[in-house]
């Protein structure tokens, strides 16, 4: 049976007018961007078996180019619409942490930092700077690395701290193991850190590893 000659309230789009976009299933929000289903199947059920395929929305979503061009139901044009789609809602959290705005909301900031690297495959080393007034300034991806880590050069974060009039800064980097429980020379790195940039007079606010669906903030550690 067509989408079309379904209950209008178990419609996906109705369904979404009336009650909003939380109220839907993966499968009913993913449905309504496919829009139209392929021979003998709706765009829900095809979106169920995406989701059946992949396991999670999530890891639909981080699938490669390839694959989802392959995937029945989307194609090239569909997987560009995706990324598009998933690069504004980064861009969404990002504008969340402008220079207008004080850094005062953790939970927008785990946000858009989950965001930005949850998903990453390699090990990524990033820094929030901070005016004197704990407003973002910029954010910037300064390192990079494997599986298992990055090499991180004070002298450079210090180059750029001062560039921008940085008074603080908020380090940040991701575990693509998806365990975000720092290491020991995870430890020493952001010991190192704070007596570098303590001799140019920038404070070190907190060092932030992004996991799986989990953040631990040094600072609540009590380790800065």
């Amino acid at each position: 049976m067509a989408i079309s000659e379904w209950p209008e309230h178990e419609r996906p789009r109705e369904k979404l007018l009336q009650r909003g976009p939380a109220a839907l299933s993966d499968a009913e929000l993913l449905a309504i961007f496919i829009r139209t289903g392929v021979r003998g199947k709706t765009a829900v059920d095809v979106a169920r078996a995406l989701l059946i395929r992949y396991g999670s929305l999530r890891e639909l979503l981080a699938a490669g180019p390839e694959e989802l061009c392959e995937a029945p139901g989307l194609g090239q044009a569909k997987y560009v619409q995706l990324q598009a789609s998933l690069e504004m809602g980064r861009r969404f959290l990002a504008e969340k942490l402008t220079r207008d705005v004080m850094l005062g909301s953790t939970q927008d900031t785990k946000e858009y930092l989950q965001a930005q690297l949850r998903d990453r495959k390699n090990e990524v080393f990033c820094v929030l700077f901070l005016d004197n007034r704990h407003r973002v300034l910029i954010f910037e991806e300064l390192f990079q690395g494997t599986l298992n880590g990055t090499a991180v050069y004070p002298r450079e974060i210090i180059k750029r701290a001062l560039k921008h009039n940085a008074a603080a800064v908020i380090l940040v980097h991701n575990h693509p193991s998806g365990v975000a429980e720092p290491s020991r020379a995870d430890e020493l790195l952001t010991t190192r850190l704070k007596e570098a940039l303590t001799l140019v007079d920038i404070r070190l606010l907190d060092h932030l590893v992004v996991g799986d669906g989990e953040m631990v903030s040094f600072s609540e550690r009590g380790l800065i």
